[in-house]
């Protein structure tokens, strides 16, 4: 006589990922709702450069246009840091509570970079070029965060995703990011030639130093 032997189902709970990515969406169609004309010239980006020439004053940094895409790119970067991680095997990618840390860590990260940059672009008397800097990089990163969420999406309900994939999205996002670097120094060279020691000092101190300490914690963890 054959034994039954039950094992039990294991059912992953996707509903608060399914919540979050509807709510991403909610306030990206807000977004372009409420500021319909700003979000049109925001899609063109990649492309041209109108929208940060229309919007290059540093009181839009924290605007509300501005406020919301951040949210969207903090809750689109989040996902892509856990589905990376998940796919290395060093998390679950159904893991709410992972998300959460990420996403504590990462604005905690973002918010803190921000402030110090603040302090040290007062010290060296840059304030004017921190200000355009960073809101070229808010509107960039948000660019990016919009992109990474359909890709999010993919790689979240796809249970065969392929390291190839992974590492093509990986390798995408940093060559963006990286142009928008050379975009953003090639847009405020005037600034930066004006105090290129101030600015170098900047450099090696918030565009360097936070990643490489970042990278160092996580390999030697």
């Amino acid at each position: 006589m054959n034994e039954i032997v039950f094992h039990p189902r294991v059912l992953e709970n996707r509903d608060w990922a399914s919540i979050l990515f509807i709510v991403a969406f909610a306030l990206i169609a807000f977004a372009k709702s409420v500021f319909e004309i700003r979000f049109i010239d925001f899609l063109k980006l990649i492309v041209s450069d109108k929208y940060l020439k229309i919007y290059r004053d540093s009181s839009h940094l924290l605007s509300g246009f501005n406020i919301i895409l951040f949210i969207v790119q903090v809750v689109s970067i989040s996902f892509f840091i856990q589905l990376t991680l998940h796919h290395f095997g060093f998390v679950s990618k159904t893991n709410w509570i992972v998300f959460i840390q990420i996403t504590t860590l990462l604005l905690f990260f973002i918010l803190s970079k921000f402030l110090i940059e603040m302090i040290i672009s007062t010290s060296f008397n840059i304030e004017e070029f921190a200000e355009l800097y960073n809101l070229q990089k808010v509107s960039y990163r948000s660019y990016i965060g919009l992109l990474i969420l359909p890709i999010d999406i993919i790689l979240f309900y796809n249970n065969n995703s392929s390291q190839f994939l992974i590492l093509f999205f990986i390798a995408i996002i940093l060559i963006i990011n990286t142009l928008t670097y050379i975009l953003s120094l090639k847009n405020y060279q005037n600034l930066i030639f004006g105090k290129l020691f101030y600015f170098i000092l900047y450099l090696c101190a918030l565009e360097i130093a936070p990643y490489y300490f970042i990278y160092y914690w996580f390999t030697k963890s």
